[in-house]
């Protein structure tokens, strides 16, 4: 689909010799050709008005107007009464090779198949994305738009905005007992890059051997960020159990640093124990080791209080990342790291080096919408519709395959679905997937990608309510 430019006189290069013997009107003619067989300029593409071309080419409106319509008796363009001036149907890029003569003409280049629409997706970690507060957003927009300084425009402070770090540190202190100060702050654009950061930093630290929990973040992802840290950092794997982190197995693993999700542990939801969580504070003490804390979606609680971050305890061993990636949605890429003192500056250097700094203006909007109360009416809002969500899950596999087990849903909006010992978790998501559901196995998880036991991670966080159900009794076969 073309795209459908806005105003009289959307951007076209074109270059006109005028020192050469080739007249005016030959050379444009051949560049609006070649542009157009090129594609650079697609079929049904608008192209400038006569007279937007002409001042922008400095020549007069009528040679313009003569060479569209020598264009339009060729078939390159089309114009009608009252509209614009538009690549023809049928003028689009010339193929690479024609046929020879006699040749036998080449095999059509299979089209991979449109998959079709979903019933329902349980894929985990996407929140309800129709939800975004797109009017929240403009009004924040806005208002920064209005009252920011023009010095505000600059590069500034590769920590971030000073105004969020400052709002974000209260909310923090408020809302997740943290030990937070605005010093202490760097602003990313999400929690991977957040880990990326302080993987590097704690590298010049000298600190080589990371732990990751097992079932945890997918082997991929493990491996992206631990090249990203630099050579002679490794990854190492601590079992999680209904406790949370085994933190006896961590200790003897030799690992140095850990990455962990305590308040609600992805993707088992399992909440860290108490004993276990000063347990893991008292390693990190004695062995000078450190914590990295994924905080990435203690907002939403349904069964039981909040559970404050592990930073709150030692902020002096804990880096702690999170995002609004699960509160308002992917798409806004701003994340923080909030880092022991000591380490602040480098982690800012750090986020310096790798690109200079987040958006400055999304940064002020969120700081707009945090200090409005508008972002925690957000999350009350959304609280309740995640609640109705879980709920419709409960009852949908409970009317429909009630010897199903489901953990993990204190929080956040995924669960974990326990199978019979002998199910295929991989040939029952395969089998869904053709029924027009999508459903995900605990495998990709696992360090060791093992399908035992079977088990399957059920997000729904995206799924409305009434698709919960129906997807639910597709599949229902499947899951007994």
């Amino acid at each position: 689909m073309a795209i459908q430019w806005a105003g009289l006189g959307p951007g076209l290069l074109i270059r006109l010799d005028r020192d050469g013997g080739q007249p005016l009107r030959s050379q444009l003619e051949g560049a609006i050709r070649s542009a157009i067989r090129d594609g650079r300029l697609a079929v049904g593409e608008r192209l400038p008005s006569s007279r937007e071309l002409a001042r922008d080419l400095g020549v007069s409106r009528g040679l313009v107007q003569e060479c569209y319509g020598q264009l339009l008796s060729e078939g390159y363009l089309d114009s009608r009464v009252g509209s614009a001036t538009r690549v023809a149907r049928g003028a689009g890029p010339v193929p690479p090779a024609a046929v020879s003569a006699g040749a036998a003409p080449a095999a059509p280049v299979r089209q991979p198949a449109a998959r079709l629409p979903l019933i329902a997706d349980f894929k985990s970690g996407v929140p309800d994305l129709a939800s975004f507060p797109r009017g929240d957003w403009a009004w924040a927009t806005q208002q920064v738009c209005r009252t920011t300084a023009s010095a505000d425009f600059d590069y500034g402070d590769p920590r971030g905005s000073g105004t969020l770090r400052q709002v974000l540190a209260g909310y923090l202190r408020r809302v997740r007992a943290s030990a937070a100060g605005p010093r202490e702050l760097v602003i990313c654009t999400g929690y991977a890059q957040g880990l990326t950061l302080v993987l590097r930093v704690l590298a010049r630290q000298g600190i080589g051997t990371v732990a990751f929990e097992d079932p945890g973040y997918g082997g991929a992802d493990i491996s992206s960020s631990v090249r990203a840290a630099g050579e002679g950092v490794r990854a190492v794997h601590v079992p999680v159990d209904d406790r949370g982190l085994d933190v006896t197995a961590l200790a003897a693993s030799g690992a140095q640093a850990v990455v962990a999700t305590p308040a609600h542990q992805s993707p088992t939801g399992v909440v860290l124990a108490a004993d276990r969580r000063h347990a893991l504070v008292e390693w990190a003490r004695r062995t000078d080791a450190f914590l990295i804390e994924d905080d990435y979606d203690s907002e939403f609680r349904y069964d039981r209080e909040p559970v404050g971050m592990v930073q709150g305890l030692a902020p002096d061993r804990v880096f702690a990342i999170g995002t609004v990636s699960k509160a308002l949605a992917p798409a806004v890429r701003i994340g923080w790291v909030l880092a022991p003192p000591p380490l602040a500056a480098a982690v800012a250097e750090e986020k310096l080096i790798a690109d200079r700094g987040t958006s400055g203006l999304d940064q002020l909007a969120l700081a707009m919408l945090l200090q409005a109360g508008r972002y925690d009416r957000h999350l009350r809002r959304m609280r309740a519709v995640y609640a109705r969500r879980r709920s419709a899950l409960v009852e949908a596999l409970a009317g429909h395959a009630p010897r199903a087990r489901l953990t993990g849903l204190a929080a956040g909006f995924h669960g974990v679905l326990h199978l019979p010992a002998s199910a295929d978790e991989q040939a029952i998501a395969d089998a869904a997937l053709r029924r027009s559901v999508g459903l995900y196995p605990m495998s990709s998880y696992r360090a060791s990608a093992s399908p035992a036991p079977p088990q399957l991670v059920l997000g729904f966080g995206n799924v409305s309510e009434h698709a919960i159900g129906p997807g639910i009794a597709a599949v229902a076969e499947l899951l007994r």
